[in-house]
């Protein structure tokens, strides 16, 4: 493989990235191929060594899926270091998915009660006292508060674990990566 084809093969795997990120990875790789060639080796040689693009793309959409989720920590960040985690390895999709879509799928259900929670909460409080509770005014009113405050626990709790299980999989795929690596690379 020439060096031409290699980066070629590169781009088009890291399409879809930031601009920044591919100048930037192809730069690096343009650095390897001058260096080898500068120690008189080919092309073809150092293409073999470096690996197959295709695989250095994947690797390097997780590694930049996983950097966002660092740096910027919102549900957009999250699918994408999901989305990168799961993109290493296709085998770990049919253990990994069906599990996750359960536990995604709790998640959202415990935030959704936490709205619905909220908004009883505030009926309660607001329009508790005109409907002569039991116990008075004061009963409706603190018990609406009660019942806001409540859905605010559940709900920060919910974002807690959300992103306690975004951490995991991002420490899950990172050790996987690592594990994994000595038996994709080509043995010298």
């Amino acid at each position: 493989m020439t060096r031409a084809e290699f980066v070629t093969r590169l781009k088009r795997g890291l399409a879809g990235l930031p601009v920044t990120t591919i100048a930037d990875a192809v730069a690096d790789y343009e650095a390897h191929f001058d260096d080898a060639i500068a120690a008189g080796r080919s092309e073809a040689e150092t293409a073999a060594a470096l690996g197959d693009p295709d695989r250095l793309a994947r690797e390097l959409r997780a590694e930049a899926g996983l950097k966002r989720w660092e740096e910027t920590k919102n549900p957009s960040a999250a699918a994408g270091a999901v989305f990168a985690v799961l993109g290493l390895g296709a085998i770990d999709i049919l253990i990994l998915l069906p599990i996750l879509m359960g536990v995604i799928g709790a998640l959202f259900g415990f935030f959704m009660a936490g709205i619905g929670m909220f908004i009883a909460g505030g009926f309660v409080f607001s329009a508790g006292p005109f409907m002569d509770p039991p116990g008075g005014a004061a009963v409706a009113i603190l018990g609406g508060i009660g019942l806001m405050a409540a859905a605010t626990a559940l709900s920060a709790v919910t974002g807690l674990v959300t992103i306690a299980l975004v951490n995991g999989l991002v420490w899950y795929g990172r050790l996987h990566y690592r594990l994994l690596k000595p038996a994709i690379e080509p043995q010298a």
